[in-house]
């Protein structure tokens, strides 16, 4: 349990993800979730920014495109989900994004499944 990445933060942030599920249940839509999920987060003064661009730098340029639903406290990024299950392409489109912003943490919520399906996905290539 020692080696888990911001373990603190990630606890406070599973507290409030839980209590968002509670309030709701599982038949609210992806935004309901994530609008309660940020008054939860400002309510317990949990820094974080809402649908943040994370842009692809590159030599060439920069390539936009990537929304991610929450920054937290930029250590963690939080793509909430209301579907049947956290699929490939999810996992992938969170890989996306922490290589994007050199962040180290990313987790998948699923809201919609009961018990609540929490991914956390580690970016390998940031110390």
């Amino acid at each position: 349990m020692d080696n888990i990445i911001y373990k603190e933060l990630c606890f406070r942030i599973n507290g409030v993800i839980f209590e968002v599920q509670n309030k709701l249940g599982k038949g609210a839509s992806e935004k309901q979730y994530a609008d309660l999920l940020e008054l939860l987060l400002k309510g317990k003064n949990i820094k974080y920014d809402r649908e943040k661009e994370i842009p692809f730098e590159f030599a060439e340029g920069i390539i936009k495109g990537n929304k991610v639903d929450f920054v937290i406290d930029d250590k963690i990024l939080l793509d909430a989900k209301a579907k049947s299950y956290i699929t490939k392409d999810d996992y992938f489109q969170m890989q996306r994004y922490l290589k994007a912003s050199k962040i180290k943490l990313g987790m998948v919520v699923n809201f919609r499944k009961y018990p609540i399906e929490i991914k956390r996905i580690v970016n390998n290539n940031i110390k």
